[in-house]
């Protein structure tokens, strides 16, 4: 051993991540720091707390409406969930040039980087791939309650809020996400 920290491995060795089908990701921000939002204390009872979008968390949530493979996601104060969906392709030679899960990572990470000029996100991330039906419906639920259960999740931290700079989002039609800004101004 060199005496360097070696970076514990996340991904399934072997596992081909071109594969079709979905694939539940997180991605934390830098130190785990609130850069995203926060998630305002004495929320409406009847909708539940929502997660008020920081410029950073804004930033990210342009970036997100741009992926197509993005099925679901939500933004918490310091990471975000997604699930991804690869669908099938054809082979051949264009195969090459579908994407992957870490190809739609670094994109969401390099994009979200560049507009806000500074670095945003830890290396590494989470992945799990998705097991049928069920396993997609816990996920899917998970996110869903995410922001009402922050105080119980395992990257919830003690932080001072970041600035309020847009107000929470909510699912459209489609289960993606909009800034409740963004309602009705389509």
């Amino acid at each position: 051993m060199n005496g360097l920290h070696q970076r514990k491995q996340h991904r399934l060795s072997g596992y081909d991540y071109r594969h079709p089908g979905y694939y539940f990701i997180t991605i934390c921000t830098k130190h785990k720091e609130h850069t995203l939002g926060n998630i305002p204390v004495g929320a409406d009872v009847l909708i539940g707390p929502q997660v008020a979008l920081s410029k950073t968390g804004r930033v990210v949530h342009d970036v997100i409406l741009t992926m197509p493979s993005v099925e679901h996601y939500v933004i918490m104060p310091n990471h975000v969930h997604l699930i991804l969906h690869l669908p099938e392709t054809e082979d051949g030679p264009m195969r090459t040039s579908a994407p992957t899960v870490p190809m739609l990572v670094r994109y969401l990470k390099r994009s979200v980087t560049v507009a806000c000029g500074s670095p945003v996100w830890q290396d590494d991330y989470y992945d799990h791939i998705i097991r049928g039906e069920a396993d997609y419906l816990r996920i899917w639920e998970y996110i869903d309650t995410n922001p009402a259960k922050w105080r119980e999740d395992c990257y919830y931290t003690e932080q001072p809020i970041a600035p309020q700079l847009h107000g929470p989002v909510q699912p459209d039609a489609g289960g993606r996400q909009r800034a409740l800004a963004d309602v009705g101004q389509e």
